[in-house]
């Protein structure tokens, strides 16, 4: 049986993630997942991929606060109702509304990571439909890249673990992906086929597989940079139609806007 063995959420976009029993699902995704989101003054969102440091903030969430903290800077209490005002954001394509979380938390995030940065957050306004190829009527996303779910089986880490290995790498651990629902179970790559499915009464359609970046070469407890998985990736996991891309785990969209998922929960095929 193919059932749920991890769920995650990343409260603040490229920051540290945080391990859950059980997730609320509401009509953007996992409930807390990439709502916050790290921005340069000008409104320009940032990630791992330019700053690997981000991966050294941890997180906390509670109903009524995020945290923030790191070894060297103590942390910082954000309540979720915060908000000096609206920005206007740019993720990738996207231009948002969101809510500026004001001076303490820029102040803290530009001490520790070293250059003038602001904290935003979805608020009342903001709106980000997904891209209309994949979507259908009242689908919307996150400060995710795309998408709402990120999905992988432990099968398949393993499947690329061995091939690494027999490379004479070093194995990678799942955090390296971010995703959001981890499935034990089943064979290696069996989710890239999963067209429609249910969780714990939750429906989900398969939106295509998820182009790899350099983010997965970064060590999420240390910030530093390899070669892996990329490399091996790009052995056996370009994409057919863009061989410049690498795959590895499948974006998904919600069809059911409300829900809770456990560890534990059945991945029943539709």
């Amino acid at each position: 049986m193919v059932k749920v063995s991890g769920l995650f959420i990343y409260p603040v976009k490229s920051c540290r993630g945080l391990p859950l029993d059980t997730a609320a699902v509401d009509a953007h995704g996992l409930a807390g997942d990439r709502r916050f989101l790290v921005v340069t003054p000008e409104g320009q969102f940032l990630t791992q991929r330019q700053m690997p440091r981000l991966a050294l903030v941890e997180t906390g969430l509670t109903a009524d606060r995020l945290t923030l903290a790191s070894p060297n800077h103590g942390e910082i209490t954000v309540p979720l109702g915060a908000n000096t005002g609206s920005r206007r954001v740019t993720i990738w394509r996207d231009s948002v509304d969101a809510d500026d979380c004001g001076d303490e938390a820029a102040e803290w995030l530009t001490r520790m990571l070293g250059q003038p940065l602001r904290l935003v957050h979805m608020g009342a306004r903001f709106h980000r439909p997904v891209k209309p190829s994949k979507a259908q009527p009242g689908d919307v996303v996150t400060f995710a890249d795309a998408y709402p779910f990120l999905i992988i089986g432990e099968a398949s880490l393993a499947h690329l673990n061995d091939r690494i290995h027999g490379a004479g790498g070093d194995p990678v651990p799942m955090n390296r992906f971010r995703p959001n629902i981890v499935v034990s179970g089943g064979d290696a790559f069996a989710e890239d086929a999963w067209t429609r499915f249910r969780i714990a009464g939750v429906t989900f359609r398969n939106s295509g597989p998820c182009a790899r970046c350099v983010v997965t070469t970064t060590d999420q407890f240390t910030g530093e940079r390899g070669k892996e998985p990329l490399r091996t990736l790009a052995t056996f996991r370009r994409d057919p139609a863009d061989p410049t891309d690498v795959n590895f785990g499948i974006n998904l969209i919600h069809e059911t806007k409300a829900g809770t998922l456990h560890l534990g929960d059945p991945i029943v095929a539709l």
